[in-house]
């Protein structure tokens, strides 16, 4: 049984880059060395930070988190509830969170599909 969609899910997945988040110098100097807007370093900043956490996820929770993340996307939310909740380490802001989210489910199915244990 799929679980419904909630938007904490979507601020857990966006805590890793929150201030709020353990003190981690590595993790902050990765942070602020990207662009945020543009898509190529979003993915690579995904990519070093947010896959080994998505992939210590167990398949329904990984399955949550993309459901949720493609269901907010298609009912056209502007994510403001969940950027306007959370204070990043990003050096810009976020122009467009609705590219940015696009971005990071596209990572996030990415990472789903390249892992021999989804499923």
């Amino acid at each position: 049984m799929k679980r419904k969609p909630e938007y904490f899910v979507l601020r857990g997945l966006l805590f890793l880059f929150d201030i709020e988040n353990t003190h981690n110098d590595a993790r902050e100097k990765i942070i602020v060395s990207k662009n945020v807007n543009d898509k190529e370093e979003l993915a690579e900043l995904f990519d070093i930070l947010m896959r080994p956490e998505f992939l210590s996820y167990n398949f329904q929770e990984r399955e949550w988190c993309i459901d949720t993340l493609k269901y907010y996307l298609e009912v056209g939310d502007s994510f403001d509830a969940v950027f306007t909740k959370i204070t990043t380490y990003f050096d810009d802001d976020v122009e467009d969170q609705r590219q940015f989210m696009q971005v990071l489910l596209s990572c996030l199915l990415k990472y789903h599909n390249e892992d021999p244990k989804a499923g």
